[in-house]
């Protein structure tokens, strides 16, 4: 059965966990509580304050990215705004500059939110180190002719799954 950390469960442990993180020595964190130990105080900054300060560095990443969203969304707000007002006046070259930006804003507005996907795609089939490995693998495999064609059903149905 595992022990309870004393410091998770403490009343104070927000401050402790300042404290620690701010750096002050175990010592002295542990020599203000008198339901603490130096060792528990050591442990819990070892075991659990790792996880602690994940878990708020994530928190801020997701503030982080909401604000980001927020501004990318108010920035394509107002070029549309801006292309709806040049549109108006018949200002052509107004509503081209307002579209591009409109056009740049959506672009990144999707990578944030992970609906354009610009990592290369390689095509395996006709790649040259696929190719050397199909050759060295069917070479290998020559002398086993079940064997081979066992992996080239097993690799067919491999490409009919993904859609090849």
């Amino acid at each position: 059965m595992t022990r309870t950390c004393t410091v998770c469960t403490h009343r104070d442990r927000e401050t402790i966990e300042k404290a620690l993180v701010a750096g002050e020595a175990v010592r002295a964190i542990a020599s203000r509580y008198v339901t603490l130990s130096h060792a528990s105080v050591q442990r819990h900054k070892d075991e659990h304050l790792p996880e602690t300060l994940l878990k708020a560095r994530q928190a801020q990443d997701v503030a982080r990215a909401d604000t980001l969203l927020d501004q990318v969304r108010r920035l394509q707000e107002k070029a549309l705004g801006i292309l709806d007002a040049a549109e108006a006046a018949g200002d052509l070259r107004a509503a081209l500059g307002a579209i591009r930006e409109a056009r740049g804003n959506l672009e990144l507005l999707a990578k944030l939110v992970g609906e354009l996907d610009e990592r290369p795609t390689v095509a395996l089939v006709t790649a040259p180190e696929w190719l050397r490995v199909r050759s060295v693998l069917l070479a290998a495999l020559a002398p086993y002719p079940d064997a081979r064609i066992a992996v080239a059903e097993r690799l067919g149905a491999l490409g009919a799954a993904d859609g090849h």
